[in-house]
């Protein structure tokens, strides 16, 4: 059986919040276009070419999220052929996401059974993130917009590692898109997709060699506003 691995990395949006994927199909039937619009176009930002598109240029900070809402709601305007008002774009986009407490608490637990946890997250915008959260969930937090390196990228799973004072190999790494999981593969980790607590904390636990109900054990660090 493989050695345990001593460190934890988590994406955020999609895996310590609820569905993004959903909240982008609420937002497509309420200004009554394809509910598979918004997704469609991340997924593309992930298979083209780098830098070429608004969701490149705001994951790398190279543009603000409210440059960024004007370039996307752009791409969505031409894509479905209805003009799509860039005016509080990123606020309508996950308004229907909300933080996953169990996925919180298991980070938490983790980090108090002596893992070494970290965030790695593709960021649109330096907005929306619970930072007061963050001193009692991660050792190291790498938000792509901050470092100018995005997921997929190597160089930003690397990065990573080497915050956390690990090897990648020494990593687990869970996130929401396969693409991302695979590079972190690729890097060296251990990648979960992440679809469900109840599916990916078993997972976990077992790749850091702990007991799940260490992961459940996360108890006052992760209280509301701590």
């Amino acid at each position: 059986m493989p050695e345990p691995r001593s460190a934890l990395l988590v994406d955020y949006g999609g895996v310590l919040t609820t569905s993004i994927t959903r909240s982008f199909r609420v937002f497509c039937r309420e200004v009554g276009v394809a509910s598979e619009l918004v997704k469609e176009t991340f997924l593309e930002a992930y298979g083209g070419p780098h830098g070429d598109g608004p969701v490149h240029q705001v994951e790398t900070g190279r543009i603000t999220g409210e440059e960024f809402a004007t370039g996307l709601a752009t791409v969505l305007s031409d894509k479905a052929g209805v003009e799509i008002s860039p005016d509080g774009l990123l606020r309508r986009l996950f308004a229907n996401v909300e933080l996953d407490e169990a996925m919180l608490t298991a980070v938490a637990g983790a980090r108090r059974a002596g893992i070494r946890t970290g965030l790695l997250s593709n960021s649109w915008g330096r907005e929306g993130y619970p930072r007061e959260r963050f001193p009692a969930l991660f050792d190291a937090v790498v938000i792509s917009g901050e470092v100018g390196l995005r997921k997929p990228d190597p160089a930003i799973f690397a990065l990573a590692a080497r915050r956390l004072g690990v090897a990648p190999r020494d990593c687990v790494f869970v996130d929401d898109l396969d693409s991302n999981v695979a590079a972190a593969e690729a890097a060296g980790m251990a990648g979960v997709v992440h679809r469900d607590a109840a599916t990916t904390l078993p997972r976990v636990a077992t790749l850091l060699g702990l007991d799940p109900a260490q992961l459940a054990a996360g108890g006052s660090a992760v209280a509301p506003g701590g």
